[in-house]
């Protein structure tokens, strides 16, 4: 085969098949008619996906405190569950937010090649790149427009959805984002995947991804702050926080506080746990879930399990029933909210390596549900 120079790494991913790149007509003509020889492209893409597979520039490490929230976001890593982070100006929630994919477990081929795909169609692709070897994040600004995040045009593209397939979606400042934009995700959340239909043609793009957002609790920025006081007018907070839906949120599985860190935690000398021992614990996670779904064909962690498999799987004690039937008149939560608690103590409970949901695992789950809890918005 024969291609622009551009294309020729990522082509030449297919064993035993010879590629040339070339950049301009003549060299095709010179190359038929044996007055040029040109360099065939050759790219060993197992030695290459194996040396580039952990080619992070940042690292958990990175992060003084913050313990709890690295817990949140190793349990969401850990059952593929969507995550939103609630805190103050300069808490750390975007510096979070951007090693989640530094302890996800890594990419095997078949995802690397299903993400190229997608990378390669939308013509993201660099003329150095041959294989997407680590999970995608991708970070839109707040002024996307809806066929910008999920796709379409005349032509149809691939969108912010489906570029994060089999990575991270991050939406900061998710109340600045229209409406109608973070509406019409709801679906591919819970599908995994976006049906772009025109008048001639009907496309199916994958977007298996993990949503993680991020929002200030109030237009001030301090509503809930331990020491600055929120200037908001009264009614202000809940009105902000009603951008967003409540089915919307019901399809976030953690809903996380994020506090300033302290001068004592920032000047600590002493090591954080770096993202490599997390992604460990991580791995072993999701190994157990893999062996759990091994029957369900497109059903490979916790967060992907369907209403009926929740209550095979997710099965609680009867003290666990009464906890969380407390939890649910007092936090008023929805059938959706419920089987995304169950789905999180499973999570947890892989992680423990514990075969049961145990009522620490349970009672966790549920002080993931922030939004949802009295002294929220007023």
């Amino acid at each position: 085969m024969l291609l622009p120079k551009e294309n020729a790494r990522e082509a030449a991913i297919v064993d035993d098949f010879e590629v040339y790149g070339v950049s301009q007509l003549s060299e095709v003509i010179g190359f038929f008619d044996n007055s040029l020889e040109l360099q065939r492209t050759i790219v060993n893409t197992r030695e290459e996906f194996k040396y580039n597979i952990n080619n992070y520039d940042s690292d958990f490490s990175d992060v003084r405190g913050q313990e709890n929230i690295k817990r949140a976001l190793e349990i969401a890593a850990s059952g593929g569950h969507n995550l939103i982070l609630i805190g103050p100006l300069g808490a750390g929630k975007t510096m979070l937010a951007k090693r989640l994919p530094t302890i996800l477990p890594p990419l095997d081929l078949y995802e690397a090649l299903d993400t190229t795909k997608i990378h390669s169609v939308a013509g993201k692709l660099s003329a150095s790149d041959s294989l997407m070897t680590v999970r995608p994040f991708r970070s839109p600004h707040h002024t996307i427009s809806d066929v910008a995040l999920v796709g379409g045009g005349t032509n149809p593209q691939p969108g912010e959805i489906s570029l994060a397939h089999n990575g991270v979606l991050f939406l900061d400042e998710l109340p600045e984002f229209k409406r109608t934009v973070l509406e019409v995700m709801r679906q591919p959340l819970e599908e995994r995947r976006v049906t772009i239909s025109r008048a001639k043609l009907s496309v199916n793009y994958p977007a298996s991804f993990m949503l993680v957002a991020s929002m200030n609790p109030c237009p001030c920025g301090f509503y809930n702050h331990p020491e600055k006081e929120c200037i908001c007018a009264p009614g202000v907070v809940q009105k902000y926080l009603s951008k967003i839906s409540g089915p919307l949120l019901d399809l976030i599985d953690l809903h996380v506080e994020v506090t300033p860190v302290n001068f004592n935690e920032l000047s600590s000398e002493r090591l954080s746990e770096k993202s490599e021992s997390i992604r460990e614990r991580v791995t072993e996670a999701r190994n157990i879930q893999i062996k759990r779904f091994q029957e369900k064909a497109d059903v490979f962690c916790n967060a992907q399990m369907s209403p009926n498999m929740v209550r095979n799987i997710c099965r609680i004690n009867e003290s666990g029933q009464v906890l969380l039937k407390q939890a649910m008149e007092k936090l008023g939560l929805s059938a959706r909210a419920y089987d995304r608690i169950l789905k999180v103590s499973r999570t947890i409970a892989d992680l423990a390596g514990s075969e049961e949901i145990q009522l620490e695992h349970l009672a966790e789950a549920i002080h993931y549900r922030s939004l949802d809890q009295e002294g929220w918005a007023g």
